[in-house]
């Protein structure tokens, strides 16, 4: 349903939850702030930027998110991805991708893939979330200590290279507001958790800086005063070519979207017992994503701890979401100058709590414990995250992991010959009244029975085990009784023996055929080839079927309902 929450929520509203939802605002918003500017400087952009994303973006994707306490914004998630872009592009060209993005993203809303973004493999979403923590940890270092380095390399190994290279020039005071910074953070929570520690760290170590005369590096220093208010909305000049160069990342950037931002839905439906509209998420994130560059913002998406702070503050409605984007505007536009002296190190020492807590690194070594192809999969995402690129980390990824998922499925389905082997198992014989060694099986008749879902991943398989076929008997009977589904590699597998068998004089029967197969089959062109006579409900009449055809006698099964699989089974919706 392509309904915001904010025009569902706002029919039963009363001041008490006004109340709530203004109180749990201000305090994200105080949130916020350290964050926003932090992401903006980790991805290479001027900080007022972050300001400008959380702003904007965090105010449409609050009206018109289908999630009732989602708070939006720039999150750690995208920096790796944006100073890659910043570098390679420019600011011109992140602008660009971030549009793309944000049509990407309402398309995929309003073609309901909502619910299948959610099907991205959890060792690669591990894997990246996890890689970009490294990243960003590795991206404060230079602040962190004070470094005197020009320009920091880009690529990870280089980057740690030059810091070993550079340590010689560590700033003591710099290092002292780090982690005086670290400290408040960790040990504020025992004192209040109303204020935020990270908004708390922030003020204390700018104004210690400030009063003590510290030497250190401030965002003034290095990025000139903070510009108050938003900026005129501006499109920079759109190419082919450019387009083209940034379709990739504008890919990553909106397939990042849409994951961070259903899986924080996701998290916040558990913390209030609520139930978010995926697809509605997805355009108002689309939304947002298309605004936000136009004010000179960056990638947003929703940010789980912005989320569960609102939560654990009373926001239960998207008015709390859209305080927050208000609070931030008043602060940007009657303290924004005073933003330009804090400190770069307390900035760090703030991501690197952020790149802790997002490295999820419990989560990560328990992951060890699961199939090794999980395994696999987990740490080539984390790795090509790391030492390549977040793009090329996503693709392989799941492309990666779609391979092992159909390997395994391949190994799940099974061709077996049950005749004259007679591989039907014990089981099957004291427990299934269907089972082939129950039957009378005429000479000159083999019965294969293909198990499990019969995909290009299988149809190796059955190509392999029916080539091998000893004898050559006149009637093949294929047994498909456990087979849900079938898809055009299996029919063409299917064909090919139809054909083959025709010149080698064998007839081929198809019996236990469920409805999906059927319709398959069916639009296929493979029914009309096979004929109805050679298409058979149960293993009896496919049997039958053969005895007719060797010109021997049927026989009888009393009390035996033997249904046919008739035409009217392709009205019946495929399986999917």
């Amino acid at each position: 349903m392509l309904v915001p929450k904010f025009f569902t929520t706002i029919q039963d509203y009363n001041r008490e939850q006004f109340t709530g939802d203004l109180v749990a605002g201000v305090i994200v918003g105080i949130v916020a702030l350290p964050l926003a500017i932090a992401f903006a400087i980790a991805s290479g952009l001027s900080p007022e930027r972050g300001l400008y994303t959380a702003i904007v973006a965090g105010f449409l994707i609050s009206l018109l998110g289908g999630s009732r306490v989602q708070i939006g914004g720039p999150t750690g998630a995208f920096v790796v991805i944006v100073s890659g872009i910043v570098q390679q592009h420019g600011v011109d060209g992140l602008v660009i991708a971030t549009l793309m993005a944000g049509f990407i993203l309402v398309a995929f809303g309003l073609l309901r893939l909502g619910a299948a973004i959610k099907f991205i493999p959890y060792p690669v979403t591990i894997g990246f979330t996890s890689g970009i923590a490294l990243i960003i940890f590795s991206s404060q270092i230079r602040d962190l200590l004070g470094l005197e380095m020009q320009a920091v390399p880009s690529a990870f190994l280089p980057k740690w290279d030059a810091y070993v290279h550079a340590f010689e020039t560590v700033n003591p005071w710099a290092l002292v507001v780090a982690v005086a910074t670290l400290a408040i953070i960790t040990v504020w929570p025992r004192i209040s958790t109303r204020i935020p520690g990270p908004f708390v760290a922030l003020i204390v170590t700018t104004a210690l800086a400030q009063l003590l005369h510290l030497p250190v590096e401030t965002i003034g220093a290095r990025f000139g005063a903070i510009h108050a208010g938003l900026p005129q909305p501006s499109i920079p000049h759109l190419s082919i070519p450019v387009i083209q160069a940034l379709a990739g990342p504008a890919f990553t950037i909106a397939l990042l979207a849409a994951v961070e931002s259903l899986l924080s839905a996701v998290v916040a439906d558990g913390m209030i017992g609520g139930r978010h509209r995926s697809n509605m998420e997805l355009v108002a994130q689309g939304v947002a994503n298309i605004a936000s560059p136009l004010f000179g913002g960056m990638p947003a998406t929703g940010a789980i701890a912005r989320t569960a702070t609102n939560v654990k503050n009373g926001g239960r409605t998207p008015v709390a979401g859209m305080t927050h984007a208000i609070t931030l505007l008043l602060i940007t536009l009657f303290f924004g100058r005073w933003a330009a002296l804090i400190p770069l190190a307390t900035l760090a020492a703030i991501l690197v709590v952020v790149a802790f807590h997002m490295s999820e690194w419990r989560t990560f070594i328990s992951e060890f414990r699961a199939p090794k192809s999980d395994v696999a999969v987990l740490l080539t995402t984390f790795l090509l995250t790391v030492l390549v690129d977040l793009t090329v980390a996503i693709e392989v990824g799941i492309v990666l992991a779609a391979f092992l998922f159909m390997r395994r499925m391949a190994e799940v389905t099974n061709i077996s010959v049950l005749t004259h082997e007679f591989t039907d198992p014990v089981d099957d014989f004291e427990h299934d009244p269907n089972a082939v060694l129950r039957r009378a099986i005429p000479q000159g008749v083999q019965v294969y029975e293909i198990t499990g879902p019969f995909f290009f991943g299988a149809a190796e398989m059955f190509k392999d085990r029916v080539g091998r076929i000893a004898g050559k008997p006149k009637v093949l009977i294929i047994r498909m009784r456990h087979v849900p589904a079938i898809d055009s590699t299996g029919l063409h597998a299917l064909r090919e023996l139809v054909h083959r068998s025709r010149k080698e004089g064998m007839l081929v029967i198809l019996s236990d055929v469920h409805a999906q197969p059927v319709v398959a089959l069916d639009r296929s062109g493979l029914y009309d080839e096979l004929t109805e006579d050679n298409i058979h409900g149960n293993i009896d009449d496919a049997l039958n079927r053969a005895r007719q055809y060797l010109g021997l006698e049927p026989v009888e099964r009393p009390g035996f309902a033997t249904p046919t699989v008739a035409r009217e089974s392709k009205e019946l919706p495929p399986l999917h």
